[in-house]
C-alpha cells in the first residue's frame, strides 16, 4: 500500500538561506557558467550554447526541487532560447547582445501598461513571494519599470561600446549590478508597505 504523501511543511527560519542559496545558484549559476567558457575559450558561440544548456538544466532543476518556474525565469528562457538560436543559425552575435534589452524593456511595458490600465502585473510576475499594501505594490512597479528601463538603456550602450568579451563581462557583471542596486533601495519600500499577515 502506498504510504499517505507527507503534508507540505512551512519554510523554517533555517530552511530560508539554503532556499534562497539555491536560487542564486540557479539564477546566475548559467551567467557564471557563460562568462567562465568565452573567458576560457574566447569563443561567444560556444559560450552561447552553455549559456542556453546551463539555464535549461537550471529551470529543470528548479521544477524538480520546488515543483514551480516563475513566470520571469520562464519568459526569460524562452527568449534566450529564440535568440541565442538566431545567434547561432546566422552566426551573428548581434541577436544575443540585444537580447537582453529586448527582455528588459518588455518587462518593462507590461508593468508600466499593467499600472496604467490599473492592474498589477508585477504581482503575477512575482507569484506569492511578497504581499504589499496597494501603495507599495504602485511603489514597487515603477520602481522595477526604472530598473529595467535602466539595464536597457545601459545593455545599449555597452554592446555597442565594448568589446564582445567587455559586453559578455558587463551583462554578466554590469547589469547583475545595476539590478542589485535596485533591490536596495527597494528595501525600505518593501518594508514600509509589507501586509502583515
Amino acid at each position: 500500500m502506498k504510504s499517505p504523501e507527507p503534508l507540505p511543511k512551512a519554510e523554517s527560519d533555517t530552511d530560508a538561506p539554503q532556499h534562497n542559496g539555491r536560487k542564486m545558484l540557479f539564477d546566475f549559476g548559467p551567467l557564471l557558467l557563460f562568462f567562465g567558457t568565452n573567458y576560457l575559450y574566447s569563443d561567444l558561440m560556444l559560450s552561447v550554447k552553455v549559456l542556453v544548456a546551463a539555464t535549461l538544466v537550471s529551470l529543470a532543476l528548479s521544477w524538480h526541487m520546488e515543483r514551480r518556474v516563475s513566470l520571469m525565469a520562464a519568459i526569460g528562457c524562452a527568449a534566450l532560447v529564440f535568440f541565442a538560436g538566431l545567434t547561432l543559425y546566422f552566426d551573428n552575435e548581434l541577436f544575443i547582445k540585444i537580447k537582453p534589452t529586448v527582455v528588459t524593456l518588455l518587462f518593462a511595458a507590461l508593468i508600466a501598461g499593467g499600472r496604467l490600465l490599473g492592474r498589477n502585473p508585477l504581482a503575477a510576475i512575482i507569484g506569492k513571494q511578497i504581499d504589499l499594501t496597494p501603495q507599495g505594490w504602485r511603489a514597487i512597479s515603477w520602481l522595477w519599470v526604472a530598473m529595467f528601463a535602466t539595464s536597457a538603456v545601459a545593455n545599449e550602450l555597452a554592446w555597442r561600446m565594448l568589446s564582445t568579451d567587455d559586453w559578455i563581462t558587463f551583462k554578466v557583471f554590469g547589469l547583475t549590478g545595476i539590478s542589485l542596486l535596485f533591490f536596495i533601495v527597494s528595501v525600505p519600500i518593501l518594508q514600509k508597505h509589507q501586509r502583515q499577515n
